[in-house]
């Protein structure tokens, strides 16, 4: 068995994944709000070689030759939370969180199906009839007694937003911004690209996160790490590719050796 073949193929498939990742994190550099996602690496169990029906063993008997580890594999995809830094816009409905929170959408999927989903994505709008929505459409939620309900305001007038979240029009309270945390965010599943939906486990929090008026959330992809990152990847790739072409050439010369002493 050519263990070297096996160790060499997982790597490659690991360093393509990662690869993918790695393109999915540029590709979304721009994105508000965005979170950067890496992958991590771990081996399979070893496993133990037996040696069976070798006639260089007396009566043929099994001989354990010893653990064999068979390569990498992908651990478990995780996100880098940080705060990206803010972007100012002076735009009214342009809106960041600074700390821990995300913004409450009520997401409508294509077969009219709606569940509530989270994002730190706070580029809002008002549309005609005074609905706060997402950029996709989505409405943003607020705080109504202990629930949630859509946000809607008067698109004729000025909105100010103050860091707790209350949304004034005319300098009265019309409304506040459901910002949501949890206390783990191993139990947040991604969707898309900004949009994040709790599994079974998660428990939500009050959030501490603060209200910025006039900014957005830049990604939190630095550019220059991810092209570093994806040099080195390409140089692990090439690295495995060589060693199963030294493998395929010392077969062929194996093989051209046994048909020369045939």
């Amino acid at each position: 068995m050519l263990k070297g073949l096996y160790v060499a193929y997982t790597g490659m498939i690991q360093e393509q994944n990662r690869m993918d990742n790695l393109a999915n994190n540029l590709a979304n550099a721009d994105t508000t709000g965005f979170k950067k996602e890496g992958l991590s690496s771990q081996t399979f169990d070893a496993v133990l070689i037996d040696k069976i029906r070798d006639d260089s063993e007396a009566h043929h008997f099994a001989k354990r030759i010893g653990p064999m580890n068979p390569g990498v594999k992908i651990g478990e995809s995780y996100v880098d939370w940080s705060e990206g830094s803010f972007q100012v816009t002076d735009i009214p409905m342009d809106l960041a969180i600074g700390g821990k929170g995300f913004f409450t959408v009520e997401f409508t999927n294509k077969a009219g199906e709606t569940s509530t989903f989270y994002t730190r994505d706070g580029n809002l709008q008002l549309t005609t009839d005074g609905y706060l929505v997402t950029t996709d459409g989505d409405y943003v939620l607020g705080r109504q007694g202990n629930g949630t309900a859509r946000i809607k305001l008067d698109p004729t007038k000025e909105v100010k937003v103050d860091q707790e979240g209350y949304i004034y029009q005319d300098g009265k309270v019309v409304s506040r911004l459901a910002i949501t945390d949890f206390e783990d965010y191993d139990y947040l599943e991604h969707y898309g690209e900004n949009y994040y939906y709790p599994v079974d486990g998660a428990t939500e929090t009050e959030a501490q996160g603060k209200i910025f008026q006039g900014y957005l959330e830049t990604s939190n992809v630095s550019v220059v790490s991810e092209m570093v990152e994806m040099i080195s990847v390409s140089r692990q790739y090439e690295a495995n590719q060589k060693v199963i072409q030294t493998y395929d050439t010392s077969l062929q010369t194996a093989t051209q050796l046994g048909r020369l002493q045939g």
